[in-house]
């Protein structure tokens, strides 16, 4: 199969040779930033080389001292220590983190070389195959990144320096691409820290619910820093829409990863919720730990608590400092709520995948309230209708939505993920895309947001001031399906989630009553009673966008109204998993 490519960023200096300083104490690279605690040797720009003979570059942070270290790797396509165009500045309220929080040493969602070296940890920055100074063309994740992978973990081990223990750590991106790294079994690593990534390229990013969705992969692919091409994965999209080799090559086989994981997660990360939670739960063996936090990724990453948490996990597995840490909870899931105080709970499993897990099934009425049985009562022809094409500048005003409603009589706490179960029909087109969400209403009735970071550190006075875009804030969880790309894959599904097979189109023609099964991402809310459950159905995606710049970029298909058939004997209801 000929893959499409595109140009990266192209630098506008010049390659660098390789070279060598030695940082002292206090240093800063600039005012402002964070300074050095401990004499640190910085290795810029060291070549690697590749099986097929391409070389990579990396820069290396280590402490000066004749003791062998660990090394622990980041891996990413952004552009090594603080060379990338990503960064928080341009990230609403610096994501709650200072300036002075960072040494800029940092690659973009990695460990800061400033936090680690003092506790006896070497920080190699890689640039990815084709990313930066880095040889070849770069790939969006795949057996070649990881295979790339094993080839730096094994020539990192080797390293006079390093004591042949090796970790994988990082966010977003650097954490993708530690699953396929660690797929691939390089013999000397010994733990990975996967903080919040996809696992399939196709179905959580570019065509999730069978719906292409490549605003932030356009964004992304225009900022890769390189001297050569990349993948053209919104091409690859375009021109191969259904499953295939290429696309099997950028899911994430699970199975293969057999090192202690730390697996961290949010609800709020808009990419990378379900592939937390798939790895946790596919991964074959029990060194496995995962967090799903309360806050804002970038905030947490670089929170204290975050730090001295991974630290244990580190310490254990590549220092010969046993401390418990395989004592800890296998499962630490925040619940959020809203108008109250989180909820921090622990498991041996993942509540909702166990046998006697609690489940709440509320049926959609045409006076769209939800009730806990199957109401007979139906309006005149059981049809309910939304208009599907409004203007997505609209979302989340109710413009273009049902709401169905559940206010509950005891306290609730949802859990995991949920199904919606629903009857359509459309009025002026062949197929269908429907978006579903849930919300969380206080006891007035008021819509409520969940601001995913404390107010406390982003100099603002009060919640109200936080702007209404994604990094920020959080509005619950939502599922999303075009019609005609309904069929589920059973080798890929488990019986708690339906993954699509992607494998074929199934025709919907104009005015028929389709039901279909909408699965939204995991979540975790907390309800008092009186309060109440909001499930939004839409023709557009409701979630608020990352950054204002993106708002333009967004379209809907859809035309014309969207009919939901409540009558006639039908069942539309939404299925939760409660804790």
């Amino acid at each position: 199969m000929h893959v499409l490519k595109r140009e990266c960023l192209k630098p506008s200096y010049p390659p660098e040779p390789p070279s060598t300083v030695d940082l002292p104490p206090g240093y800063a690279k600039r005012p402002g930033l964070r300074p050095l605690r401990t004499l640190t040797r910085y290795e810029k720009n060291l070549p690697f080389s590749l099986r097929d003979g391409v070389t990579i570059r990396a820069d290396v942070f280590r402490p000066v001292q004749n003791e062998r270290v660990p090394a622990i790797i980041n891996w990413g396509p952004f552009g090594k220590s603080g060379s990338s165009p990503l960064n928080l500045a341009g990230t609403a309220l610096r994501a709650g983190v200072p300036e002075s929080k960072l040494s800029g040493y940092e690659s973009f969602e990695g460990l800061d070389p400033a936090e680690w070296v003092p506790r006896g940890y070497a920080v190699v920055n890689a640039d990815a195959r084709g990313a930066g100074d880095s040889e070849g063309d770069l790939h969006w994740g795949g057996s070649v990144e990881g295979q790339d992978g094993y080839d730096l973990v094994e020539q990192i081990a080797a390293q006079p320096w390093c004591s042949g223990r090796v970790a994988l750590a990082g966010t977003s991106w650097l954490a993708l691409a530690q699953w396929f790294i660690a797929t691939q079994q390089p013999p000397h690593l010994t733990c990975i820290a996967p903080l919040e990534g996809l696992s399939d390229l196709l179905r959580e990013q570019l065509c999730r619910g069978g719906i292409p969705s490549t605003t932030v992969s356009k964004i992304v692919s225009r900022i890769l820093p390189g001297r050569q091409q990349q993948e053209d994965v919104n091409a690859m999209l375009k021109q191969y829409p259904t499953r295939n080799k290429y696309w099997d090559d950028k899911r994430v086989n699970m199975s293969g990863i057999q090192v202690p994981t730390y697996i961290l997660g949010s609800y709020s990360a808009a990419l990378h919720t379900l592939g937390t939670f798939r790895a946790f739960d596919e991964i074959p063996h029990d060194k496995k730990w995962l967090v799903i936090h309360d806050n804002q990724k970038w905030h947490d990453l670089y929170s204290t608590e975050r730090t001295n948490d991974l630290a244990k996990f580190f310490d254990n597995y590549l220092r010969d400092q046993p401390n418990g840490w395989e004592e800890t909870p296998h499962v630490r899931l925040s619940f959020l709520g809203f108008n109250l105080p989180n909820e921090l709970r622990t498991y041996k499993e993942l509540p909702w995948t166990q046998p006697d897990a609690k489940k709440l099934k509320l049926h959609m009425n045409p006076n769209r309230s939800m009730s806990t049985s199957h109401s007979t009562d139906f309006i005149e022809g059981g049809i309910l209708n939304y208009q599907a094409d409004i203007p997505v500048d609209l979302a989340g005003v109710g413009s273009g939505e049902l709401a169905f409603q559940y206010t509950f009589s005891e306290k609730a706490v949802l859990a995991g993920p949920s199904k919606v179960v629903i009857n359509v029909s459309s009025e002026k087109q062949d197929d269908l895309d429907v978006y579903v969400q849930l919300r969380k209403a206080n006891a007035d009735g008021n819509l409520l947001q969940y601001t995913n970071m404390p107010v406390s550190g982003l100099g603002i006075s009060s919640p109200s001031k936080v702007p209404s875009l994604n990094i920020p804030r959080y509005l619950g969880p939502t599922g999303m399906l075009r019609a005609s790309m309904r069929h589920v894959s059973k080798e890929l599904s488990t019986p708690h989630w339906q993954t699509l097979s992607h494998e074929k189109h199934q025709p919907v023609l104009r005015g028929d009553i389709i039901q279909l099964e909408i699965y939204l991402w995991p979540t975790g809310i907390i309800f008092e009673p009186g309060e109440t459950l909001v499930l939004k159905v839409a023709g557009h995606d409701m979630c608020i966008l990352d950054y204002k710049q993106m708002r333009r970029t967004v379209r809907t298909r859809n035309r014309g109204r969207h009919f939901v058939h409540i009558g006639e004997g039908r069942e539309n209801y939404i299925e939760l998993n409660l804790v």
